[in-house]
């Protein structure tokens, strides 16, 4: 990591760490549920419920539990959790995210917070070929996001303090998280869903991760 006149000496700016969402933010998710349900309006209302079991529960459920129970809720049989699970070493990387990594490589600490088992997410964190400083998932922070347990366990194992750290969202309902803990945040809105009723706005959205270097680049001027 770069030292304080370096950073000058440069223009660079970054935070001292970078948290990502994984299974929106940096990975397409969508596909692979979809292709488990057998379509994506399927694939879709599948999710929407999982979503809101997950939002609504707070303190940890197994994962696998929640996407089960989603499945039979929307009248999917048994094999698409199956099928789910199956093909989770197979989660397509969004296009950006592995350039974007390497290029916060040298400047900040990386880490993930995922609403996951430690299981699958230390499977999924691998996706992107890095070395993390920090994975954490809402099986070893205790709650789901957005509670703010999960963001706080992850800032306290890098020992990073919020206002020096950014946040790269996959999902609107991280922003009601984000917001309490005082993360700055990038919305990767990739597939154009709503903001959550209530939920404050990201510093940015984009369907894309093209902004997020240089917003990231310029970070601490900007908190200045």
């Amino acid at each position: 990591m770069q030292d304080a006149s370096t950073a000058v000496a440069t223009g660079d700016h970054y935070p001292r760490a970078v948290l990502f969402d994984l299974l929106t933010a940096l990975l397409d998710s969508w596909s692979v549920w979809n292709a488990a349900a057998g379509s994506e309006p399927m694939g879709r209302r599948w999710r929407a419920e999982y979503l809101r079991l997950t939002y609504g529960c707070g303190a940890y459920v197994p994962y696998e539990d929640l996407v089960r129970q989603a499945a039979a809720t929307v009248g999917l049989p048994a094999r698409a959790p199956e099928s789910l699970e199956d093909h989770w070493d197979e989660l397509p990387v969004w296009n950006g995210a592995t350039e974007l990594l390497r290029a916060l490589g040298p400047h900040c600490k990386l880490g993930v917070v995922t609403n996951c088992s430690r299981a699958l997410g230390a499977r999924a964190a691998a996706r992107l070929g890095i070395d993390w400083d920090v994975v954490v998932s809402s099986e070893e922070a205790g709650f789901y996001k957005p509670d703010p347990r999960p963001y706080r366990l992850a800032l306290d194992r890098l020992g990073v303090a919020p206002r020096d750290a950014a946040f790269v969202a996959g999902s609107g309902y991280d922003m009601f998280g984000t917001a309490s803990v005082g993360l700055r945040t990038y919305w990767h809105n990739r597939v154009g869903l709503p903001r959550p009723q209530g939920a404050p706005p990201a510093e940015i959205e984009s369907p894309t991760l093209e902004g997020a270097l240089a917003w990231l680049r310029t970070f601490r001027l900007a908190a200045s």
